[in-house]
């Protein structure tokens, strides 16, 4: 097994450590919605950066489901009323 030739100086030991001190974070708020977040990332909330959406957010998600399922239940409707029709118009 290898073993060090020399005993490694205290500067060095020490120089290993020194960014693993813990950091106070930065908080800013989102332009958009207020919500308090990290500086330089995308809000969680709204999807908003610098004033541009950027991504779609769990909200918008659940919102154009809801959109999609109401959609697939009108089609659903409709061809159940023209099924009807053409039943009794025979």
């Amino acid at each position: 097994m290898p073993v060090p030739k020399r005993k490694r100086s205290r500067a060095r030991r020490d120089s290993r450590f020194a960014d693993k001190a813990m950091q106070v974070k930065a908080f800013t708020r989102c332009q958009n919605c207020q919500e308090i977040l990290v500086p330089h990332v995308a809000c969680h909330h709204c999807g908003f950066y610098k004033g541009v959406k950027v991504m779609t957010v769990k909200i918008d998600r659940t919102l154009k489901r809801g959109q999609a399922r109401q959609a697939q239940e009108a089609r659903k409707r409709a061809q159940s009323a023209q099924t009807d029709q053409s039943a009794e118009s025979k």
